[in-house]
């Protein structure tokens, strides 16, 4: 997606720390998130495509920097935090978005280090980076905290069986994000959930296909499950981000923003 030369300022002087963000939704959200006047600490730990985000955000006149993060690995979260706080004074808004490669076996043929793998980057990375940014916000006076889960947090499904799983678990993630979206409410920190639906650009590999063995019957099928008739595209959730991020969404909390092209809706 194009960077704009327009800044609008929406989240005018917030640091803001994005996980996740060498790709996909990650990439769109630091965009858009600079775009609109954060300062942003776009983390992941793919350093090459990071740091070709980071430069062109730079380029384009925002103010971006990288660090590489295992979110996995708590130490390394508190490292990380500590850095950018010290780098730019503050943390203001962070983006949960990193996860790990989609499961594409039956639970038979998964090993117990893969599926370590997958729930270490959906449940403790949201609870490490959640737990070493809190505490920057509430000197900062407040904050939102963003969780990119997925619509299958709120419905299941038969394809992809441990990947669901995962999200299922992300679920309890997601109602203690509602417990902290209270415990923190008097504190001015804000946490909501974003659900994206199918996006075009961060669909797995045999994703489709695992509906229909045949790609065109296959994408037609996956087409025939959004009301809209269309996939999402990155930007669509990333704008979804710079709206609870900035103080336009300073009334809500504990919420879930469902962005899928009316993919649940049926």
């Amino acid at each position: 997606m194009p960077i704009n030369k327009i800044f609008m300022n929406r989240v005018k002087n917030k640091v803001a720390i994005v996980t996740g963000g060498a790709l996909g939704l990650g990439r769109a959200a630091a965009i858009r998130l600079a775009e609109e006047g954060a300062r942003v600490a776009v983390t992941d730990i793919s350093d090459h495509h990071v740091i070709n985000t980071v430069d062109e955000i730079n380029k384009a006149g925002g103010e971006a920097a990288f660090w590489h993060l295992d979110v996995s690995n708590e130490a390394e979260v508190a490292k990380v935090n500590s850095e950018i706080a010290a780098k730019w004074g503050r943390i203001d808004v962070l983006v949960n978005n990193a996860e790990t490669v989609v499961i594409r076996k039956p639970e038979h043929k998964i090993t117990d280090q893969v599926w370590d793998k997958v729930m270490d980057a959906k449940v403790k990375g949201v609870l490490f980076c959640t737990k070493h940014t809190v505490p920057y916000m509430l000197k900062a006076g407040g904050g939102s905290i963003i969780n990119l889960f997925s619509i299958y947090g709120l419905s299941g499904a038969g394809d992809l069986p441990p990947y669901h799983a995962s999200i299922g678990a992300l679920r309890i993630v997601k109602l203690m994000s509602k417990s902290d979206a209270l415990k923190y409410a008097k504190k001015k920190i804000r946490v909501n959930s974003v659900h994206p639906g199918f996006i075009s650009m961060a669909i797995p590999d045999g994703f489709v296909n695992a509906l229909v063995p045949n790609e065109k019957k296959a994408r037609k099928a996956l087409l025939s499950k959004h009301p809209l008739g269309c996939l999402g595209e990155p930007d669509d959730i990333a704008w979804g981000i710079v709206y609870l991020a900035s103080d336009e969404s300073k009334f809500i909390t504990g919420s879930e923003l469902v962005i899928d092209g009316g993919y649940t809706a049926k």
